[in-house]
C-alpha cells in the first residue's frame, strides 16, 4: 500500500495528531515530500521494542539533546517511511533482526506527528512529518550504539516516559504502552 492510502486509511486520535496527518497527507500529494531543501518533509521512525520485557530502546540524539526514538530521512532507494524507519533503526542501533510490530504481516502506523528541527549542520530550522512504527527484535542485547556520542538504552514505558522530551514522544509512548497491554494503540 503506498503511503497517501496509508494515510488515507489511518484514523488520528487526537485534533492536533488530525492537522499533522492532514499536513503529512498534503505533501504526500505534493512533487516530493521527502525532498530536505522543502521546509517541511516526511521522515520514518520507530519505537524499537523488546515484546517479551515490554521494553523500548531509545537513542540518545546529541543534536536535540534529548532521548528519541530512532529514524530519520528517507534515502533515494528506500520506498517510504516504514523501509526509512527500518533502515535508521538498523543503522542507529545494530540490530538486525527488526520486523514490525504486533504484527509483522501488517506494518500499522503508530503515530503521526509534525516535529520542529531547530537549524544546524548547515540547515536552516524546518519540521518533519513523522510517520512512526513499531519494530520488535528477539535479540536485545546486540543493540549498539551507532557511534559513542549516541548511546541507545533499553527503558520500561515508565521510564521511556520520563526520560522523553517532548510531548509527542509521551504520545507515542503511551500507544505503545496501550499495545503491550493488548489495547488498541
Amino acid at each position: 500500500m503506498d503511503l497517501l492510502a496509508t494515510l488515507d486509511a489511518y484514523e488520528p486520535r487526537t485534533a492536533s495528531e488530525a492537522a499533522d496527518v492532514a499536513r503529512a497527507r498534503a505533501l504526500v500529494a505534493s512533487s516530493d515530500p521527502w525532498s530536505r531543501t522543502t521546509p517541511l518533509h516526511l521522515t520514518g521512525s520507530a519505537l524499537v521494542v523488546h515484546p517479551p520485557t515490554a521494553r523500548v530502546l531509545l537513542r540518545w540524539h546529541e543534536r536535540m539533546q534529548r532521548w528519541l526514538q530512532v529514524g530519520g530521512h528517507v534515502d533515494p532507494g528506500d520506498g517510504g517511511a516504514l523501509a526509512a524507519a527500518r533502515r535508521e533503526a538498523r543503522e542507529e542501533t545494530g540490530l538486525a533482526d527488526l520486523e514490525p510490530w504486533p504484527d509483522p504481516g501488517r506494518p500499522d502506523i503508530l503515530h503521526v506527528a509534525v516535529v520542529p528541527v531547530p537549524a544546524g549542520r548547515g540547515e536552516p530550522a524546518h519540521e518533519h512529518a513523522d510517520v512512526r512504527y513499531v519494530l520488535a527484535t528477539q535479540r536485545p542485547d546486540e543493540a549498539v550504539p551507532e557511534t559513542p556520542g549516541a548511546p541507545v538504552r533499553w527503558m520500561s514505558i515508565g521510564d521511556a516516559v520520563a526520560a522523553a522530551g517532548v510531548d509527542n514522544l509521551r504520545e507515542s509512548l503511551g500507544r505503545l504502552a496501550a499495545l503491550f497491554a493488548g489495547e488498541p494503540a
